[in-house]
């Protein structure tokens, strides 16, 4: 079968290997068909500069090791399940879970499992992958999917469970307003969960004016900012009740000068979540966090039973993440159509689905 696999910085590599062995998979293993696959920014950054995450040892729990295939945000059709497999059959179509860890650690016997610390991801830090015609996973990672959510939108789950997470991290209700910095896949997933969750009115800042065209129209009635041409934070303040600043800011980019910008536009006791990964050790304004009174949390992955009400909120048009989807490939095509234009400074590609069949 084709496989796109990571080799290293800038090399990943559509291969032929191995099609998993149903008769071998393990009493509760399942063997998916794979279908769609999105490319993360995650997989951007370990194909840009890798490897981060991807183990160059075998990773402590899953084995895993380069090369690796790509991919962990998928869907597919179930083909066959282990001996011991009771939630899904063959013929099932299903979205995919990645976070491999332990049931029996600390954070396993809490039900906490993306906070393990012998977290693997499929994808990631396991023997396979969605960008690949076949995976093999856990029975845990697969959730039947309703007939209301398409192929398509299978694949969409695991980033749209993350912005779900995060709005619910930021305490997003009925009526608050919100700032989103980065309007790149999961910014503008963010804009949806944050509507979603209720926000009435919704702020995304960022420095591609392609991008924030592109936002509205996702969502016509967001107010778009950017800071190399305005003063984000003042935009807000005269766009905010008393002139206070936004309730809750989400950080979508993992940049230092983002996350000074939501501290500064949030209101005092306002809320502040870091969604987007940093490189490095960002500066923090210890004095405004205190002077304000504002909360500062993380945002990691998502609890990993989420699959079933995010499935609900996007089959029921609540949360349309489909709308951030801008390009279709072939994995074949996935480095030059996919990856290097994810790339492109220029930023004309939000979403890039790969259709495995």
């Amino acid at each position: 079968m084709k496989a796109a696999r990571f080799h290293g910085k800038r090399d990943v590599r559509v291969e032929n290997v191995p099609e998993p062995d149903k008769a071998k998979l393990g009493p509760r293993e399942v063997l998916v068909k794979n279908r769609y696959c999105g490319i993360c920014g995650t997989d951007l950054h370990e194909y840009a500069a890798g490897p981060i995450f991807i183990p160059t040892e075998p990773h402590p729990y899953t084995g895993a090791r380069l090369p690796q295939v790509l991919g962990h945000e998928y869907g597919g059709t179930v083909v066959a399940v282990g001996t011991d497999v009771t939630d899904v059959a063959p013929g099932d179509k299903v979205s995919i879970q990645p976070l491999v860890s332990p049931r029996d650690d600390y954070y396993g016997r809490r039900g906490l499992y993306q906070l393990s610390d012998r977290l693997g991801i499929v994808g990631l830090m396991w023997p396979w992958g969605g960008m690949a015609e076949y995976s093999v996973v856990n029975d845990y990672n697969v959730f039947r999917m309703p007939d209301s959510v398409t192929d398509e939108q299978a694949a969409l789950i695991e980033p749209t469970a993350v912005v779900v997470y995060a709005a619910e991290r930021g305490g997003v209700k009925p009526g608050s307003s919100v700032l989103i910095t980065g309007a790149g896949p999961i910014g503008q997933l963010q804009v949806l969960a944050a509507r979603a969750a209720g926000a009435s009115t919704i702020f995304l800042s960022d420095t591609n004016d392609n991008r924030l065209a592109m936002a509205r129209q996702i969502l016509p009635d967001i107010i778009t900012l950017n800071p190399k041409s305005e003063n984000v934070v003042e935009a807000i303040r005269d766009r905010t009740e008393g002139h206070v600043g936004v309730d809750v800011a989400l950080e979508c980019v993992g940049a230092e000068a983002a996350l000074a910008t939501g501290i500064d536009a949030v209101r005092r006791q306002g809320t502040v979540v870091q969604v987007g990964l940093h490189v490095g050790k960002p500066a923090v304004d210890g004095f405004a966090v205190t002077f304000k009174d504002i909360d500062v949390r993380g945002s990691w992955c998502y609890s990993t039973l989420m699959w079933p009400r995010v499935a609900s909120m996007i089959g029921s048009g609540i949360l349309p993440a489909e709308k951030v989807v801008t390009r279709r490939i072939r994995l074949d095509d996935v480095v030059e159509n996919g990856f290097e234009q994810l790339l492109s400074p220029t930023g004309q590609e939000l979403k890039i689905l790969i259709d495995l069949q």
